[in-house]
């Protein structure tokens, strides 16, 4: 008998049809005695349906308020479910995120789970109930209603797994695992039947869509194996797990991800002068702007250049605050480009193995292809080129690097 801890998305749910099939497989894993808590999200189309009805009662509504809207969402889905379980005839316990007590911070929208209280959901377990969750949600100290933002029942499900101690949380979409890359770019692309955390979190952070970066972190911090499978398909999918579960030998890349939402700010002309990369960068950090690539250049006339990185859809704030300083600092001038993209090789075998961004830097190269910027750590190599050539790039080094064959 395992603890099992399964989520399934708002496609997974987002008919009734499709939430009675979630019912019929959730009584497979019960039928061999596996205790399960599911975790769902709204059904597909749900939360923008809510977003717009907000819309529509003014430009600004409340955090407060908007949060416990978008929170009936998922409470639809989990008495749905129940409902669906029960005429299985399977017990079943239907539970939103302020009665299991998933306790939150009080940032409205984007909130982070401090704690989390177990003792209802391990008795409903013990008394051979599936208990169904809702996903996205929790309260604050005062019981206020809040959301983790977009994606957050994936971190709602890896949270319940690690404070049940669950074998296993499984992650149910439209997809059957993690690909060496986007099949939809590279129609040869391979399913990985294992990856590391620390894989996935650089896929996620890389343009991965498949999980979301917060539930990886957590999963890879409280050691739970998580398990990417398909909601419409059979199939073992793609285990998530430590890397001692790794072969000996790993593969140099387990995969190739890549991000079209990249946007390029280029000052040239600063006075080289101690703490001026702070005085560049700094702004546009305090404005909440993530900033990615940072390459620096010394110029022959003594001045240095600074060319970063940021979403494409932040560029315009991030361009005037750049502007504002280039000017407080005399530099000569700041230019940016959205027609950027960012492709990244990712896998821990590059630990252990050189050459890797030669081979990368030639592959480009044979395809005439040149690389903006560059970065690197210790299992990933990103290069920021041209948009038009994005798919280019990425099926040349799907091949290069053999991700087509099985290992």
């Amino acid at each position: 008998m395992a603890l099992i801890v399964q989520k399934y998305g708002g496609t997974s749910v987002g008919t009734t049809d499709r939430i009675k099939a979630v019912a019929t497989r959730v009584k497979r894993f019960v039928a061999r005695g596996d205790q399960v808590v599911v975790v769902v999200s709204a059904m597909s189309g749900e939360t923008n349906r809510l977003m717009a009805l907000a819309g529509d009662m003014g430009k600004s509504p409340s955090a407060r308020e908007l949060d416990v809207l978008l929170s009936t969402g998922e409470q639809v889905t989990i008495a749905l479910l129940a409902m669906a379980l029960h005429a299985e005839s399977i017990e079943a316990c239907s539970y939103t995120g302020s009665q299991v007590r998933i306790l939150t911070d009080d940032t409205h929208g984007k909130a982070r789970i401090k704690s989390i209280d177990d003792k209802a959901m391990r008795h409903d377990l013990q008394q051979g109930r599936v208990v169904v969750v809702a996903g996205f949600q929790g309260s604050d100290d005062d019981n206020n209603i809040t959301t983790l933002g977009r994606g957050g029942s994936d971190t709602t499900a890896v949270a319940l797994a690690a404070a049940l101690k669950a074998d296993e949380c499984q992650i149910y979409t439209d997809v059957d695992g993690v690909y060496t890359t986007d099949p939809r770019v590279v129609e040869s692309a391979r399913r990985l039947g294992r990856i590391t955390f620390e894989e996935m979190l650089e896929m996620a952070s890389l343009g991965s869509k498949v999980l979301q970066i917060r539930a990886v972190e957590f999963a890879g911090k409280y050691q739970v194996p998580l398990r990417v499978l398909s909601s419409f398909e059979e199939g073992e999918g793609t285990l998530i797990s430590v890397e001692g579960d790794q072969p000996v030998e790993a593969p140099l890349v387990s995969g190739i991800a890549f991000n079209r939402d990249e946007a390029r700010v280029v000052v040239r002309g600063v006075p080289d002068t101690p703490g001026v990369a702070y005085k560049v960068i700094g702004p546009v950090s305090d404005a909440n702007i993530e900033v990615d690539v940072i390459v620096q250049n010394v110029a022959a006339d003594g001045s240095t250049d600074f060319a970063f990185t940021v979403h494409r859809n932040e560029l315009d704030k991030a361009q005037a605050i750049t502007e504002s300083v280039a000017k407080d600092l005399n530099a000569r001038e700041v230019s940016v480009d959205a027609n950027i993209c960012k492709v990244s090789l990712v896998g821990v075998g590059m630990r252990s193995h050189a050459g890797i961004a030669s081979k990368m830097f030639q592959t480009l190269a044979e395809v005439a292809i040149n690389i903006e910027l560059i970065t690197t750590s210790e299992i990933k190599i990103s290069v920021v080129i041209e948009e038009k050539f994005m798919e280019l790039a990425v099926r040349s080094l799907h091949a290069a690097f053999d991700l087509d064959q099985p290992v």
